[in-house]
C-alpha cells in the first residue's frame, strides 16, 4: 500500500568511488559483541525526555572498498519515555563523518503512542561510508534530533529539520483518524468497514514513478535513449506547469516552468502567493507527470530549501513571504523520472501545494475535503497513520480496528 503523504523525491548526494589501497585485506572488527561500546556511541542529552535502556548490534557489519569503509547497521534501540507527555515520533541522527558523501543519514519512528514510562524500540537499517585512515573515535554516532509529542510540542536540536517532517506525520495521522472515527459515528461499524475496504482498493489506481532529484547539474543516466523521445519535447524546451488548487490552500502556486529534455526536468521554479494571514517559509509542491504516451502518474513531492520572497526590498533566499505577498521556489537542481528503471519521456506536469510552514511552526497539510477536490488527488496513497490502521483492519479484523480507535 502507498502513502498518501507524498514520498520525498530521493536527493542523489554523489556517487563513490573507492580507491584501492589501505587495508584492503585486513578488514575492521564486526560492530558486535564486546566491541559495541567502541564501535557505535549513542549520545542522548542529559534532559531528554527518552532515555537509552538497551542496544542491539549484531546485525550490523563493517567492510572495506579500497579507502572506504561500508557499514551496513541493522540495530535495534530500545528506548524509555521518561517525561511526562505521550510521545508521537522520534528521529535520530546517525553519522560516522558529517563531512563525508554518503557519511550520515537519519533514521525515524512516526504514528506511534508511547505514554510516560513505557519502552519502545528504534529499528536502525542505514548504509554509510567512512574513510578507512579516519581511526580515532568510534565507528558510528547516534545523536537525538527530535521528538514530537501529542500536543504537537517538540524536542531536540532539529538539524535535520525534523520537527517540519514529524509535525507533518503526526497531523496527516490525527486528520485521518479522526476521519475514520466520524465514519464510525455517522455509519457504524458496516459503513467503516466499507470505507476501509474502498481505501484498500485505492492502491493501484495511479501507479507512481520513480523520481531522482540532483543539485548543480544532470542526473545519472538521464537521457530517454531514443532520438523519438528526445524530440518529442523539442530536447530542450521551457514548459509551464498546469495546478490544482485545494479549497483549503494556504499558499496558491500562480505560474511555472521548467527546461523538459527528454525524462529531465531541469532548474524547475515556481511562484506563489501567500493567501494566510501568517508568514509562510517553507512549501513544498507535489507532481502529476504526463508521459509522452498521454500516461499520468502521482509522484512525490520535491523536498524545498525554503521560499525567496518578491518584491520585498532586500529580501534574499530565504526571506518569509508575508500575508498576501508572493514568493518563489527555485531549487538548483534536476528531477529524472522512470518507472520499472526505465526512463519516460515527459509530456507535461501539473503541480499542487502539498504542504506549507509558518514562521511559528505551524504546518499545514491537506485536509480529507482538499484530497477529494480532484480525482487525480482523491486515489493518493494512504498517509503512514492510515496505513497502519488499515493493516490493523487487515491483520485483526473490524474489532480492533474501532478498539484502536477509542484510544484517541
Amino acid at each position: 500500500m502507498r502513502n498518501r503523504s507524498l514520498p520525498r523525491i530521493a536527493l542523489l548526494t554523489g556517487l563513490l568511488t573507492p580507491v584501492a589501497g589501505l587495508y584492503a585485506q585486513q578488514p575492521p572488527a564486526l560492530i558486535a559483541g564486546n566491541d559495541a561500546s567502541s564501535s557505535v556511541k549513542i549520545d542522548l542529552p542529559a534532559d531528554s525526555p527518552v532515555t537509552l535502556i538497551s542496544a542491539s548490534t549484531d546485525q550490523s557489519r563493517v567492510t572495506v572498498r579500497g579507502s572506504m569503509l561500508m557499514l551496513d547497521l541493522h540495530m535495534s534501540l530500545t528506548l524509555r519515555n521518561s517525561g511526562a507527555r505521550r510521545v508521537r515520533g522520534v528521529t535520530m541522527l546517525v553519522a560516522t563523518q558529517e563531512s563525508t558523501p554518503g557519511g550520515k543519514g537519519s533514521v525515524a519512528r512516526p504514528c506511534i503512542d508511547v505514554p510516560a514510562g513505557q519502552n519502545f524500540t528504534l529499528p536502525v537499517d542505514i548504509r554509510l561510508v567512512r574513510p578507512v585512515q579516519q581511526t580515532s573515535g568510534p565507528l558510528v554516532r547516534v545523536q537525538l534530533d527530535g521528538i514530537i509529542f501529542d500536543d504537537l510540542s517538540f524536542y531536540g536540536p532539529n538539524k535535520l529539520n525534523s520537527q517540519r517532517a514529524m509535525t507533518v506525520w503526526e497531523m496527516e495521522a490525527q486528520r485521518d483518524r479522526v476521519y475514520y472515527k466520524q465514519i464510525l459515528a455517522s455509519k457504524g461499524e458496516d459503513g467503516l468497514r466499507k470505507e476501509v475496504l474502498s481505501s484498500m482498493a485505492k492502491g493501484g489506481d495511479h501507479p507512481q514513478l520513480d523520481v531522482a532529484l540532483t543539485h548543480n547539474g544532470r542526473a545519472v543516466g538521464s537521457a530517454v535513449g531514443t532520438d523519438a523521445a528526445q524530440s518529442a519535447r523539442g530536447g530542450n524546451d521551457p514548459v509551464h506547469f498546469a495546478f490544482l488548487r485545494m479549497p483549503d490552500a494556504p499558499v496558491l502556486a500562480v505560474q511555472g516552468q521548467a527546461a523538459i529534455s527528454g525524462n529531465e526536468a531541469r532548474s524547475p521554479w515556481i511562484e506563489v502567493q501567500n493567501l494566510s494571514k501568517k508568514p509562510v517559509r517553507y512549501v513544498e509542491i507535489g507532481w502529476v507527470v504526463k508521459d509522452t504516451e498521454g500516461n499520468e502518474y502521482l509522484v512525490g513531492s520535491v523536498p524545498g530549501s525554503g521560499v525567496s520572497a518578491l518584491n520585498t526590498a532586500g529580501a534574499g533566499p530565504g526571506a518569509a513571504i508575508q500575508p498576501s505577498q508572493r514568493g518563489r521556489l527555485e531549487p538548483d537542481a534536476t528531477l529524472k523520472f522512470s518507472r520499472s528503471g526505465r526512463p519516460i519521456g515527459i509530456a507535461g506536469m501539473t503541480g499542487f501545494v502539498s504542504q506549507v510552514e509558518f514562521t511559528d511552526g505551524k504546518v499545514w497539510v491537506p485536509s480529507r475535503k482538499d484530497l477529494d477536490s480532484s480525482p487525480l488527488l482523491r486515489t493518493m496513497s494512504p498517509s503512514t497513520e492510515e496505513q497502519r490502521l488499515l493493516d490493523i483492519y487487515a491483520r485483526q479484523g473490524l474489532s480492533a480496528l474501532v478498539s484502536e480507535l477509542a484510544k484517541y
